[in-house]
């Protein structure tokens, strides 16, 4: 009997515990936050921030303080305890009081000897937001930081969530974010990012398209998502890199003078800073630090990380201000003893511009710039099908219409001739875009400037050889029909489109009789057949082209 008694006691103090806690009494925890429930603290990132309305304070003044969930997934916590503690100092006891907001959802506590130095739940319903306001004591410390306990379940919790540190005024500037390292300024994620949402919940921009980067080993990944009380921007960055993935915030389509942040390779951990660039020079990382909610994850080559940072930073000069419309830039490269080195490939930009903080969209971008593709579609229509249609007619078409003339000449040789001085100009203007676009002498590219200018000379010349050619009997006819193929032969292998028939043709050119009489319908059905498998190719390579 005295036993069922004993067992009762003790299951009855058990519950006493467990309601104590859901009723958020919990000033046994004030010292060191933890909730008394037997299990450790979760080691994934929190899926919560805190955030307050202003950055400085003086004696006696108001700040609101705000607990809201900032993960892009749906998610609640039942119960919380926050406190305000010396930044300095954060062994020493809670300072300043709150005054609640909602009295409904949250309760003050009385944490050391001051009543009101600690706000916690009041039931354990289901939030995703509450708020206080913390009143600054007569005589506060110069740095003021507020952390935060949240319980999502008994067995979920975070311990010591670090929030923004405020400064009291006429006091030395410090970080508006700063994170204290046991609060897990930079944590390790578990799981890789999603792409659930994008388009509804978060902003997206990938590469390839509607990629997964949960799935897909080579998707660039961008997301980014406002927090409900609309003060802050949570962004989500992965890529496959060994260095470095980065983004920017830019007014315009060219690097430079743009808002970036990275997220770097350092020795198996990732380092996320903010960073400027003025015009076309190495990033500049930022000595201040604006960003918190640090998480990263370092897998099979690929690099992700999380940030959050607040919607307007007016005491930081080269933050952007995220309530504005910007293109973004995703760009990754390579890390080598603290030097950030130029992004591997061309980064990847919105079509648009994007405003940060407006409706989620799931954005399309180029690593192509339009000058680019005109330039690419340009020299494929001069020398895939304009060079090559004028080279077959005039070494195998000769003799189609020998009666026929156009302008005192005959057709073939005004065909070929027109056709030929098409690809020049079509060839001149291409030439010139690539120049446009990179505002001159491109010195990262490689060989093919220098195979375009290459290319350019020979359409050139060969116009001015046909201009000064001899005689169709004349001895130095041949000294022509070699220069004249090798110009033509050269110059369609530099530009992509090398024929290996042609030194055959001309070759036999000096041998071949004349032919009187209509050609051959399957001469004909040759040429037709040519001309439609020319155009397919050349529409299936523009295709491609304006879908980079």
């Amino acid at each position: 009997m005295w036993r069922s008694y004993s067992v009762l006691a003790v299951l009855t103090g058990c519950v006493y515990t467990v309601l104590g806690y859901s009723n958020g009494k919990v000033s046994v925890a004030c010292g060191d936050m933890v909730p008394q429930h037997g299990y450790e603290p979760s080691q994934d990132p929190p899926p919560y921030i805190v955030t307050v309305d202003k950055s400085t304070f003086s004696p006696g003044d108001n700040i609101t303080v705000s607990l809201q969930v900032a993960s892009p997934y749906p998610t609640f916590f039942k119960g919380f305890l926050l406190e305000a503690w010396d930044a300095g100092k954060l062994d020493f006891p809670a300072i300043g009081v709150f005054i609640l907001t909602d009295p409904d959802e949250s309760q003050l506590l009385q944490c050391a000897h001051t009543q009101g130095s600690g706000v916690s739940h009041r039931r354990s319903t289901r939030k995703t937001h509450v708020q206080a306001v913390w009143k600054s004591p007569k005589n506060p410390p110069q740095r003021v930081q507020f952390l935060v306990t949240v319980v999502h379940g008994y067995k979920v919790y975070w311990v010591r969530i670090a929030g923004p540190v405020v400064s009291l005024r006429g006091a030395t500037a410090v970080p508006s974010t700063a994170v204290p390292a046991q609060t897990t300024s930079s944590t390790a994620l578990s799981t890789p990012f999603s792409s659930v949402g994008c388009g509804h919940t978060k902003s997206c921009l990938r590469d390839p398209v509607d990629c997964c980067p949960e799935s897909d080993p080579k998707c660039f990944f961008l997301s980014f998502i406002t927090d409900q009380e609309g003060r802050s921007v949570m962004f989500e960055l992965s890529g496959p890199a060994e260095g470095y993935m980065s983004f920017a915030l830019s007014l315009d389509k060219w690097m430079g003078n743009d808002d970036i942040y990275l997220c770097v390779n350092d020795g198996g951990t990732v380092t996320v800073s903010a960073a400027y660039a003025s015009g076309r020079t190495h990033p500049e990382l930022a000595t201040e630090e604006a960003l918190w909610g640090q998480a990263w994850r370092l897998a099979d080559g690929i690099i992700q990380c999380r940030f959050q940072r607040n919607i307007f930073l007016p005491r930081l000069e080269n933050r952007f201000n995220l309530n504005q419309s910007y293109f973004l830039f995703l760009a990754h490269g390579r890390y080598h003893q603290g030097l950030i080195h130029r992004h591997d490939r061309q980064p990847l930009i919105s079509t648009n511009q994007k405003m940060i903080t407006g409706r989620p969209e799931n954005l399309r971008g180029s690593r192509s710039p339009l000058l680019i593709k005109f330039h690419g579609v340009l020299m494929l229509t001069a020398w895939m099908w304009t060079v090559s249609t004028a080279v077959v007619i005039a070494r195998h078409y000769k003799h189609m219409w020998p009666d026929t003339t156009l302008l005192g000449q005959r057709l073939w040789f005004q065909l070929h001739r027109a056709m030929m001085l098409l690809a020049v100009i079509l060839t001149g203007v291409a030439f010139t875009l690539p120049f446009i676009y990179r505002r001159g002498w491109s010195k990262r590219a490689g060989s093919h400037p220098y195979v375009g200018c290459t290319v350019m000379a020979l359409s050139v010349i060969q116009p001015i050889m046909a201009v000064l050619r001899p005689a169709p009997e004349s001895p130095r006819r041949i000294l022509f029909s070699w220069m004249h193929f090798t110009a033509g032969s050269v110059g369609q292998i530099l530009a992509g489109n090398g024929n290996s028939d042609d030194k055959e043709n001309i070759l036999s050119a000096q041998l071949e009789r004349r032919q009187h009489g209509e050609i051959s319908k399957a001469k004909k059905m040759v040429l037709m057949v040519f001309l439609s498998g020319n155009t397919g190719f050349l529409t299936a390579f523009i295709k491609d082209i304006v879908s980079l």
